[in-house]
């Protein structure tokens, strides 16, 4: 219970907790930084977002939805939609839209069973009760076409856009040919209103051939997004082996995925056509070797003023976070923040006091990040 409530002092600005342990600093380019634990005990933690009164919702894959209260306390809210928890699919990603404190919206991605035993990523919203105990008004906002089977590459991020539209990301469902299918989900991002309906200045939208609510497309699996200062979305995606990318996604381009890549198969034979073609977009960044990248997010805080800009992304497989500076159109890794605590990162984000918080899935821990 006390280290719960240290979220309360890291939120108003009270300081630690006295009593609760801190780790060792650890040197980075802004500095000696401490991370501190927030929330612990959690299975397979997959997002988290900050209530505005205080407290955080955390998903945890297998389909409970947390609200850890400013009072420490912890409780399941009820109402989430039944998600199909098996390999990577099941509850993903949490976001409180810009209108939160009026709406009590919640938005949420997630695996959905289908018909046919399949799955399919999906977007819901419901309304949060005034406590945080329950979720009301569930509607499905977006799903998949149906016809996907298996557990991998649901992706999925939910970012709101700068004009208040929802931008959605997906996996290829491991169907990577199908990423350059208009007429299929599968590899794409995706842009509804926040009713569900299709924006009629979406690229496709008056396309007879092609799904209305695609906004770009031949991705691999996305499970990194957000939104730069100047309102452009970015996202980041596992390539196969040595092809992970960081892209900055333009209103009806072709990524590419699977006719080019920098990756290989994992046997390691070619992917492809090789790692250019034209009409197909290159990568503002890529990794090689692969470090399973997941949550991003641009640092907008005050705790870090060296940072502020910087596009920052979990590493999955070499457990640390990386940190890359935007030029224009390009992306650059310029920092490791390498430390026991950022073991499989799948989530991070700015915290309202300018520290930055993130989720390990190795110890099912939400940490604190700051100086």
């Amino acid at each position: 219970m006390m280290r719960l409530f240290t979220i309360l002092c890291v939120l108003w600005g009270f300081g630690t907790v006295s009593g609760v342990p801190q780790a060792q600093a650890q040197e980075t380019s802004a500095g000696p930084v401490t991370f501190s634990a927030q929330v612990q005990d959690l299975d397979t933690p997959w997002a988290f977002d900050f209530l505005p009164e205080g407290g955080i919702l955390v998903t945890e894959r297998a389909g409970t939805l947390w609200h850890v209260r400013p009072d420490g306390s912890r409780v399941a809210v009820t109402g989430v939609p039944e998600v199909a928890a098996s390999g990577q699919g099941g509850l993903l990603d949490v976001t409180l839209p810009r209108d939160f404190a009026d709406s009590r919206t919640v938005l949420l991605t997630y695996a959905k069973p289908q018909d046919g035993g399949g799955a399919g990523t999906a977007l819901a919203a419901g309304v949060l009760s005034a406590d945080g105990s329950s979720l009301g008004d569930v509607q499905v906002l977006f799903e998949m076409k149906p016809g996907n089977q298996g557990g991998r590459h649901f992706g999925s991020r939910v970012v709101e856009g700068a004009d208040g539209t929802l931008f959605v990301t997906m996996g290829d469902r491991g169907k990577g040919p199908l990423a350059q299918d208009l007429s299929q989900h599968n590899g794409k991002v995706v842009r509804v209103m926040r009713d569900g309906s299709v924006p009629s200045d979406n690229p496709f939208a008056a396309q007879s051939d092609a799904l209305p609510d695609i906004w770009s497309f031949g991705h691999r699996n996305t499970q990194g997004a957000a939104l730069d200062a100047d309102g452009r979305l970015w996202v980041v995606e596992h390539g196969a082996k040595g092809g992970d990318e960081v892209n900055l996604t333009v209103k009806g381009v072709n990524y590419g995925w699977p006719v080019i890549s920098y990756g290989r198969n994992y046997n390691g034979t070619k992917i492809g056509e090789g790692t250019e073609k034209d009409g197909m977009q290159q990568p503002a960044h890529y990794w090689d070797p692969s470090i399973a990248p997941s949550g991003a997010m641009f640092y907008d805080g005050d705790m870090f003023p060296d940072w502020k800009g910087n596009l920052f992304v979990g590493a999955l497989k070499f457990n640390y976070i990386s940190r890359l500076q935007i030029d224009g159109d390009a992306a650059q890794e310029v920092e490791q923040i390498k430390a026991p605590e950022t073991a499989r990162v799948r989530d991070i984000q700015t915290a309202p006091d300018g520290s930055i918080w993130f989720l390990s899935v190795t110890d099912g821990t939400l940490y604190r990040m700051a100086l």
